[in-house]
Parts: C-alpha cells; structure tokens; sequence
C-alpha cells in the first residue's frame, strides 16, 4: 500500500492495554442448545434475509452444510480425494468423482456426485495457464477468471473497455474451446480503501485506513495481525494509539502479486478472537479456519458496509484491479468470490462462516453501494485465511 493511494479501512476487535476492543457492537445470544451455543442469532437472521428464507431454514441450511463437510471429509481419510466440491443454491453439497465407481462410493456416504468432463485439476491447469500468460503483461479491462466448478468452466469476466493486452489474453483463453466461458459487461474491480476521516485504523500519521482482520501467532508466540496485503504499511493505528507495525506483503501495485500481509502485534495489544457484528448482537467467537465449501453461507464485517452477508462463490480467482488514483492496474491471483456486499473501506475486515474463519475483504466492484445493510446483496473478492496462515506458517488465534 502507497500513502498516495486511497484506502477505505474498518476496525474490527482490536485489544488496546488488557481489554479487547470490538467498536461499538453489544451482546447478544446464539441459539441455546444442550450442547451449549451453535450459531449467533445475528449471524442466523442476516443470512436468513441475505437468501431470502426462515431463520429456522437458515438454521438449517448451516446444520446441513456441516454434515455434509463432514461426511466429505471422511471420505478423504479413506481414499477419496474427489476432484473438487461445491454447494447448489440449496444448499446441497456436490463432489466431483473420477469414475463410477468413485460416484457410488461417494453417493453411499450420502453425498451427491457426479463425474464431470473437465473436473478441478484440469480446470486448474487452464486457469494457471491464463495466470502465467498474465503475468507477462497485465490484460486491463479482463475484470477476473477463475475455476467455476459448477459449471465445470474457467469462467473469465470482462468489461466493455478492453486493449490490446485483453485481447490478446481472450485469444489465449479461447483455445481451450468449450472449457472457458467468457462473461462480458463486468464492472471494474479496485482494492476496496478510501481516505476517510475518523476511521478505526489508521496508517502512519494520515486519515488513510483499512479493517482489521485476523489475529495469529508463530512457533515462538509472536503476535500478528493477518490482513490485505494493500492494507499493510509501516504504522497502525487505532484511536490514535499505534497498535501494529507493518511487517510483510505479498501485494505490489502494478505487478502480477498476492493480497495478504502481516503486521506485528504491539506489546499490550491484541486481536480479539470474535468478529463484530456492529451493534447487531454479539461478536461471532472464532473457533477455527477450515475452508467452507462454494455456495456455502458466510459473513462479513467491516468498517464501512458493517455486517453483511451472502453466499461463497469460488476460489483461485485472478483478478485484475484498477488504481483509482490513476495508477497501473495490478493483477491479484488467489482470491475467493462471494455475494457478500461490501464497499470502499471494507479492505481487510473478516469474513466467518459458522465459526469458522473464512479471509479478509480483498476488493469489489468500483461504485457497488450496499444501501440495505445487512440486507444488501453485492459481490466481493477475499483473501482465504487458510492460504495466508499456511504461506505465513502461523496459527490462529480461537476463542
């Protein structure tokens, strides 16, 4: 990130001396059950509106995922890769078989599958083939590809403002035929920050700033924070008081590169293990960061759009971002999509389905305008957290 440039950031749980700061959220209740609370009531009723069913539906929907990631995840231990997986709009879970015989094994564990005529590793293999070609020359007005596994498609998202560079990169995604679906009319896509006064996390000494994400510790205990790459810079800040100095980023303004950073948590400082919801109810405790599936539920809080919620679209998108401050574009490669809404200052902040964490707020549509709150249905892009732990080799910080 580059002082020059605009950032719209949002705090979420800072700890500032002894006491965890969550901004100005209250408590409320999750479903009470013998076993002791499953899923916070807020968290229940913003997807509930968010998919357009019951809070008892919505309830449900989250149950059903689970089983169904859990029988998935039996499976593997007992051979059964599977070449991808991805949730139906209602909420069913399918996995990609090798043969016949893979599907009935798969469908006897009460899962559904199917054997697709691409599957993920080939799709994967086309989508690094575009990235490769990317990173030779940045295709500006090629808004994002990614693997679709629904569709079994890269599908590659363009806009009506196109050069030479996306023309070029169209003519190299359009030799893998039936393989690739180009979809057109997309909006342009920027790091969402802005420069806003009074924000919750500040850089330096500037009103520039960003949502604070995640907490995680190294082998030795060392305390940092795991946030968008274009959100870290030498200093941050909040109310003021300088929490974090930046430490590293994998993000480069006009560089094929990736969106995660690191800061160095300040001694009497800490992250709060507990995602603010903003005045809706409690914050939403952190217990882990397994990977939910495509389609699966998920939420997301940040400064400026709050508490937002929608569905997991896909992962391993690349994405191309313009700099709204007239700087060269920069092409971001393994993000994840979701129908979440959210806005210019959203940069950062975390995103949770269930209890589990899920990544940090990359970008989004220039312009998107989440005028319904938690309500809003938008798309967003996010940097999964389990990626960012893993390349950093750190461990989250649970509640």
């Amino acid at each position: 990130m580059r002082n020059s440039r605009k950032y719209r950031l949002a705090a979420v749980g800072i700890a500032l001396s002894a006491c965890a700061v969550v901004g100005p959220q209250t408590m409320a209740q999750a479903q009470d059950t013998e076993a002791g609370p499953r899923y916070q009531p807020e968290m229940v009723r913003a997807l509930a509106a968010s998919l357009g069913v019951s809070v008892e539906a919505a309830v449900d929907r989250l149950d059903r995922q689970a089983a169904q990631q859990a029988r998935l995840a039996e499976l593997k231990k007992s051979g059964i890769a599977g070449d991808g997986a991805f949730f139906d709009a209602s909420g069913t879970l399918t996995v990609n078989a090798d043969d016949k015989a893979e599907a009935t094994r798969i469908q006897k564990a009460g899962l559904t599958a199917r054997i697709p005529a691409r599957g993920q590793a080939a799709l994967d293999r086309v989508k690094a083939e575009l990235d490769a070609f990317a990173a030779k020359r940045v295709p500006s007005g090629v808004v994002a590809w990614s693997v679709d596994l629904a569709s079994d498609k890269v599908s590659v998202r363009v806009n009506n403002d196109r050069g030479a560079a996306a023309k070029a990169f169209l003519a190299k995604a359009a030799k893998h035929g039936a393989a690739v679906q180009i979809v057109r009319g997309q909006e342009k896509l920027a790091p969402q920050a802005a420069i806003y006064p009074g924000s919750k996390m500040t850089f330096n000494n500037t009103t520039q700033w960003c949502s604070v994400g995640y907490g995680a510790r190294d082998s030795s205990g060392r305390q940092y924070l795991v946030t968008a790459g274009h959100c870290v810079t030498n200093t941050l800040r909040y109310d003021g008081a300088a929490f974090a100095q930046g430490y590293k980023s994998r993000y480069a303004l006009g560089t094929r590169s990736v969106d995660m950073g690191l800061a160095t948590v300040n001694s009497g400082h800490s992250i709060a293990t507990a995602v603010g919801t903003y005045g809706n109810s409690n914050p939403v405790a952190v217990r882990g960061s397994s990977r939910a599936a495509s389609g699966a539920a998920i939420c997301k809080s940040g400064w400026t759009t709050k508490w937002t919620c929608g569905t997991i679209g896909s992962y391993n998108n690349t994405v191309t971002y313009i700099d709204e401050n007239g700087g060269p574009d920069t092409v971001i490669s393994g993000l994840a999509t979701s129908s979440v809404c959210t806005e210019g200052g959203d940069s950062g902040g975390a995103y949770i389905s269930g209890n589990q964490a899920q990544g940090m707020t990359s970008g989004g549509p220039v312009g998107q305008r989440c005028t319904g709150g938690v309500h809003s249905r938008g798309s967003s892009y996010f940097q999964p957290l389990d990626d960012a732990l893993r390349y950093y080799g750190l461990t989250l910080n649970t509640n």
